[in-house]
């Protein structure tokens, strides 16, 4: 097999190693502006991204006006390409939904416990010199709400299971079986389940119907006090009336690591500053084994893909 694969966003090493083993050379041009992501696309069987580069249909029909035959979204979400063009132009989508879950889970607990502690809080004063110790809660018995049963959503529910939590579920799929063997209780409605749970964590893909899907109206079904996690797109969620319930006390505490615009715009910046806010640079996915299996994964989606498609 040959082949070029343009990698425009970091990956671990691990999928140039395994490309090159089957005779397909990986080419690294990180930074590219989007004029010359444009020009150059064209000349690859396969483009590499990750969740920053925005693959729409004018750069799908310029590398469909030559090689390009897969587009390889080295994470789980692929929001931002572009489907429909893709499936128009006979162009392959890879994608790897599985290889982050532990990571996420893991970080989805630690921003859950961060948040409930106020150890951010704590850290930063204590850092200024300040021996101020602020009295936190308790997740040991705490409802906690999983908005999307997916695998992420399923791992942080064992998870939290083990420490004691109490773990309802909303899906609009039928994941009864998931939840049951898992020791979940079922929602019937995103609303019944938001007036009983002390914290609400959200593992929904992006979509038309669930963007902004927390905003005013939602937040004010929230349990008065509770606690907002979001691990999953930043555009779940309205900025504005999150920063609103923080002030008015719907919400005692945000934990956040993805954002509606990345890097984050003013208007996020003033959520991310609120004492009261634990957040991270969407890190979810940035841990050694996560990247190492996404690079082996998409590695072996790229050749699958490009050797099904040459016949």
């Amino acid at each position: 097999m040959h082949g070029r694969v343009l990698i425009v966003e970091p990956v671990d090493s691990k999928l140039d190693e395994i490309l090159a083993r089957h005779g397909i050379r990986a080419e690294r041009r990180i930074g590219l502006t989007r004029a010359e992501l444009l020009s150059s696309v064209s000349e690859y069987d396969a483009i590499v991204v990750r969740s920053h580069t925005l693959v729409d249909a004018a750069l799908l029909e310029a590398g469909a006006r030559g090689r390009l035959k897969v587009v390889a979204r080295a994470g789980t979400g692929i929001d931002n390409i572009d489907v429909e063009a893709a499936a128009r132009l006979g162009i392959r989508i890879v994608n790897v939904p599985g290889a982050s879950t532990q990571s996420v889970a893991e970080l989805t607990i630690a921003l859950m416990i961060m948040a409930a502690r106020r150890a951010l809080e704590a850290n930063l004063r204590l850092r200024r010199g300040e021996w101020y110790r602020p009295l936190g809660v308790e997740l040991h018995g705490k409802r906690l709400l999983i908005v999307g049963f997916g695998r992420i959503g399923r791992r942080v529910a064992e998870i939290a299971r083990a420490i004691g939590m109490r773990v309802s579920a909303y899906d609009i799929a039928d994941v009864r079986e998931e939840a049951a063997a898992r020791g979940v209780d079922l929602v019937e409605s995103i609303e019944a389940g938001l007036r009983e749970a002390d914290v609400v964590s959200l593992h929904v893909p992006l979509t038309p119907q669930t963007y902004h899907m927390i905003n005013r109206t939602t937040l004010q079904k929230f349990k008065r006090g509770s606690i907002l996690v979001n691990t999953a797109r930043g555009k779940v969620m309205d900025t504005n009336a999150v920063l609103e319930a923080l002030d008015n006390g719907i919400l005692s505490a945000v934990a956040i690591d993805v954002h509606e615009n990345e890097p984050p715009t003013e208007r996020e910046l003033r959520l991310i500053r609120h004492p009261r806010v634990v957040a991270t640079p969407h890190i979810g996915a940035s841990t050694l084994e996560a990247q190492r299996r996404i690079a082996e994964l998409v590695a072996a989606g790229i050749i699958r893909a490009l050797d099904t498609m040459r016949g």
